[in-house]
């Protein structure tokens, strides 16, 4: 079924949204980016005459109730955002009075499913090796689907409006589904620009294409680093990664991040790309720093900061953003592309002293963009930066999907979309 074919007038619908926004130490949101792209399909409901029971996680407690991801922080905020009285529902397994007693307009926001370790699926409390974890894993299988119908049993229809968990199996985002016919289950608005945005980038690719991947790990990225090289002309590396390629080729990276088992992967990276004709772009200067608190995200009061070589870094320097000559070469290879993809930050933009680089590569895309490129920005920190820097509506689409865009253009099958379309 397809969304704006469905009639909501007097019906109650669970819509599964990606509220996982980030809070500041006092519970305030700090980016309500995807609170935001959630409010076309929630209004839409209210407007038919509907009602929306919303439900979604925040962060990973593992199974276990934390006051500190409880949704109950961002309710008003969601209120707001919705123009709707949204009442909140501290238990998302006992909101049956609650969702028998919602009326055409108003709106239910359930608390974090993953106080249930039934939402994930996972066992808990015991390891994969465990001879007994085959039993276990069927008896969560058991426990999921029971989970599944009970959400399932406070509304008329099913929507899937959180394509950041799109890529899991997960009771809200997948077996849920089973539970509604074909005409009472589909994706939300938000969702099927999702999809849009990714069969662009993958279907109808104007060339050059070029990719820019961030952040830290070549091993969180390689999966997709690896798809890439079969489609982009050019594919820019930047962030943490920087540092494993440089020691890869026997650089000097002071205490810079570095995946000292993946030395072998950047080389091949390297080998495959010039294989296929892609032009590879590493970073070759970085901005250090001799004193960074990740916690905070801020310059500790005698820290120093200078530009090293990013293979000729001293002792006791970390590397945290793209040098002066790494920004210009960034710059050059975006200029001209007609496709664009941008996961992942050039380095640690959160402090005002390392987003030159972060800010040099989104000014390029906004650049491209305005001259002609599709542009799609995705992942947490990108879309963080974007924002940051007032570059938001200079880009064509922003996802609201970290891993769930990167496996997608992987080409792998996201569970959330595959439940409802088959």
């Amino acid at each position: 079924m397809k969304f704006n074919d469905y009639n909501f007038a007097g019906k109650k619908a669970i819509v599964r949204v990606d509220f996982n926004v980030p809070l500041d130490e006092n519970g305030n949101i700090t980016d309500d980016t995807r609170i935001r792209g959630a409010m076309p399909t929630l209004k839409q409901i209210i407007a038919q005459g509907g009602s929306p029971i919303i439900m979604s996680h925040m962060g990973k407690p593992k199974g276990k109730v934390n006051p500190k991801m409880s949704l109950s922080q961002i309710t008003d905020a969601v209120a707001a955002a919705l123009g709707a009285p949204v009442t909140f529902v501290d238990d998302c397994q006992k909101a049956q009075e609650a969702a028998a007693a919602l009326k055409p307009g108003e709106a239910l926001l359930l608390e974090n499913l993953r106080f249930y370790p039934e939402e994930e699926g996972k066992p808990v409390g015991i390891e994969k090796d465990d001879p007994a974890y085959e039993d276990a894993k069927k008896a969560m299988k058991a426990s999921q689907k029971e989970f599944s119908k009970v959400l399932a049993s406070y509304a008329d229809c099913y929507v899937n409006d959180a394509f950041g968990t799109a890529h899991r199996k997960h009771a809200s985002t997948a077996v849920i589904a089973d539970f509604f016919d074909a005409d009472n289950k589909m994706l939300g608005l938000l969702m099927e620009k999702e999809v849009q945005a990714v069969e662009n980038v993958l279907s109808n690719i104007k060339r050059p294409f070029v990719a820019i991947m961030g952040g830290s790990k070549v091993s969180t990225k390689i999966g997709i680093i690896e798809n890439l090289l079969g489609k982009v002309d050019k594919l820019i590396l930047c962030g943490g990664m920087t540092y494993t390629f440089s020691k890869a080729h026997g650089g000097e990276i002071g205490d810079s991040i570095v995946e000292l088992d993946k030395l072998d992967v950047a080389l091949n990276v390297e080998k495959t790309a010039e294989e296929n004709g892609v032009e590879l772009v590493l970073g070759v200067d970085s901005v250090c720093c001799t004193g960074y608190d990740f916690k905070t995200f801020s310059v500790k009061p005698d820290a120093q900061i200078k530009v090293f070589p990013s293979n000729a870094i001293e002792a006791g320097w970390d590397g945290l953003d793209a040098g002066p000559e790494s920004r210009e070469k960034f710059t050059k290879a975006i200029e001209g592309a007609k496709t664009i993809l941008w996961n992942g930050p050039a380095g640690c933009f959160e402090c005002e002293e390392f987003t030159p680089g972060s800010r040099a590569i989104g000014e390029a895309v906004a650049k491209a963009t305005e001259e002609g490129a599709f542009s799609l920005i995705g992942g947490g920190d990108s879309v963080a930066c974007v924002n940051k820097f007032g570059l938001a509506d200079k880009v064509s689409y922003i996802s609201t999907g970290g891993g769930a865009l990167l496996e997608a253009i992987e080409g792998k099958v996201l569970p959330g979309v595959a439940a409802i379309q088959g």
